[in-house]
Formats: C-alpha cells, structure tokens, sequence
C-alpha cells in the first residue's frame, strides 16, 4: 500500500465523525508499522472528546515506534478539553507524520508541525488536502469568518418554481428525495428559515427517521415578530434552542416578544442582514447552517454573497411562469457552481456545488 492509500483510510475514518464533533473539526487518523501494517486507526467523536491521533495511538498500544502517522489535519500542540495530540505523538515514538493540511485555528497554525519537526519527527503535508478541505468546510468558515458555512437547500419545478403561489405549501420532491433531506439535517448545526415559511407550513424543524447526536439550532427570520406562539417548532424545545432574528423594533415589542420568550424562543435583534445574523450564530459556535427559504430569505443570502454551497432538489413538475421563482427572479445557473455534482434520488435530480469553490 501507498502512503495514497493509507491517507484514503484517514480520510474514511474523519468522515465518520460528520454531524457528531461540531464546532470541531472531523478528522481521522491511522498509524502504520516500519513493516507497513495498520496498527491504529481512529477518528475524533465528539467535541470535548480525545482526538482521531490519541484514539489510533491507543489502539496501536506498543506498536508506534518507528511507524508512520497519516493525519488528515495538522496534530494540536496546545492545551483545550484535551490535551495536546503532538506531545503524544513524538512521546510514542513516531518516526513520520504525514498530514493533509495545516490547522488555520490560531491556536494551531503551524505550531504542531513546528513542534513534531522540534523532536526530529518527519513531517510531510499535502496529501489528501482537497478532500480534507471539503471534509472541514464549516470549521474552516467558523474560524476565518466567525460565522456558520452556509447551505442553500430547495425543491423546485423543472422550470426554475418553488411554490405554486407565495404562501401556498407545494410539495414538490419525492419521498426519497425528503429522506435524503432529513439526512442533512442530521449533520447539519442549524437550520434557517423565513417566517413567511412559518406562517405558511408550521414546520417542525427537526430531523426525522435518522439519528442526530447534537441539538439542532433552529433559526427563523422575522422583522416584525409574525411568528404565533403556537408555531409547532417551539413545542421541540427537546430538539434543541429556537433563535428568532429580528429587526430593533420588533424586539422592543413586548406584546410579541414575551409570549415567545415564554415558549423557550431567544429573541435576537440584528441590522437586518443575514450577515449580521450569521455573525450571532458564529458567536454561538454554530459551524453550519442550512439555509431552507423562502424565497425572499434565499435572495436576501444570495444578494449579501453569504451562500456557500447550493443544493438544489430538480422536480419533474412544471408549475408554469405565475409560480414563485426560484432566488426570487435573480439570475441563477447551476452551470456556474464549483465542484458540480449531480444526483438521481428517486424521481428527481440533485445538482450541487460550491458557490466560490472550497475556502
């Protein structure tokens, strides 16, 4: 085997940590003896938790001296909830280290190579840096932006419609499409919506038949607080916090704003932008956030540049030029997205990519 081939394994176990280590990166990691056998693999599980190097060193147990650690992240050199995974490192006897990428985390940057190189470790990064990078996309936005990686996600018509009419709920995806949905949900930190969609679905909010580890932060822009206190998302209080954005003055409306309070909702006044509450979340450490509409909040994003990555559900359904338009009428072609992936998920299409490409 390659050192190609071993770093595929590292980045196979990382994958495994999605939805589960958040605002922490997901990494993977994989020790291999002089004689080119794998004598520890494993990946961070949870925030808070040993990293993907200590959980392979102590599956390797003995079995370190003189092997080759692949890393799909720079190992930390500093002191968080755990300790640092370099002192491990270098303390097993490990030879060569070899990584995917530097940690941009200031607390990082280069300090962990630094200090494996100081007690004449080989390190080698580059290897796997592309699937590495989409791997920690939100994380990486979390600690260059200080705001959550944003997802674009719609339904729509195979003409370019969301809605048959504003305000009218139109289903428009198959169940298998709805299933693969509810999956991203379960990985995802929040999920965002307007209080047009409210007033017009009372949605719950939550995932459903897949299995979350986190609480999910539910997000609802409303400027003048139009959302009922008897909005089913507030009874799921289980399901994790419900930030409502809004604007100065519906906040100073104490006649809206307490009896949300009282069903458990945080009431948040912004300028207005979705920057501004992207940068609140960001606060909050939310890595992610999956952006599900309506239209005029899907435009709002899209004109302030803040979408990261679209998804869109093509449905085979036509709903004709009277319907509502997809990013509210603004010029849009998934042929412009970067890394452009398409997908048969039961009667429809899935077709992704990054706005800007991977940062």
């Amino acid at each position: 085997m390659t050192d190609a081939d071993y770093m595929a394994r590292a980045l196979f176990h990382a994958a495994r940590g999605r939805g589960r280590t958040s605002p922490n990166p997901v990494v993977g990691a994989v020790v291999v003896s002089p004689e080119g056998v794998v004598v520890g693999q494993g990946y961070h599980e949870r925030a808070g938790e040993p990293h993907a190097e200590v959980h392979a060193l102590n599956m390797a147990a003995g079995r370190t001296r003189g092997a080759t650690l692949y890393c799909t992240l720079e190992p930390c050199s500093h002191t968080g909830r755990t300790g640092p995974c370099a002192d491990r490192i270098a303390d097993a006897g490990i030879r060569r280290v070899v990584a995917s990428m530097i940690d941009p985390n200031p607390l990082v940057s280069g300090r962990g190579f630094a200090y494996l190189r100081s007690r004449g470790i080989n390190v080698e990064v580059g290897l796997g840096v592309e699937p590495a990078s989409r791997l920690n996309q939100p994380f990486f936005t979390l600690v260059r932006d200080r705001r959550p990686f944003v997802l674009l996600k719609a339904a729509i018509s195979l003409d370019g419609y969301i809605a048959e009419a504003a305000g009218r709920p139109t289903a428009l995806s198959s169940a298998e499409a709805n299933r693969h949905a509810q999956r991203v949900r379960a990985e995802i930190d929040a999920v965002a919506v307007g209080v047009g969609t409210i007033l017009a679905d009372d949605p719950l909010l939550t995932p459903r038949g897949v299995y979350r580890a986190l609480p999910l932060t539910r997000v609802i822009f409303d400027r003048l607080l139009r959302t009922p206190p008897s909005a089913r998302v507030l009874s799921t209080a289980e399901a994790g916090p419900v930030m409502i954005v809004t604007s100065p003055a519906g906040a100073a409306s104490t006649d809206r704003r307490r009896p949300l309070e009282a069903r458990g909702a945080e009431i948040v006044a912004t300028d207005g932008t979705i920057a501004s509450a992207l940068a609140e979340l960001g606060k909050r450490d939310v890595a992610s956030l999956l952006l599900e509409g309506g239209a005029k909040v899907h435009a709002a994003a899209w004109d302030e540049g803040v979408v990261d990555y679209v998804r869109l559900y093509v449905t085979p359904h036509v709903l004709g030029q009277h319907a509502v338009k997809f990013l509210d009428g603004r010029p849009f072609s998934t042929a412009r997205l970067y890394d452009r992936r398409t997908e048969p998920v039961g009667a429809d299409v899935i077709i992704e990519g990054y706005v800007h490409g991977p940062r």
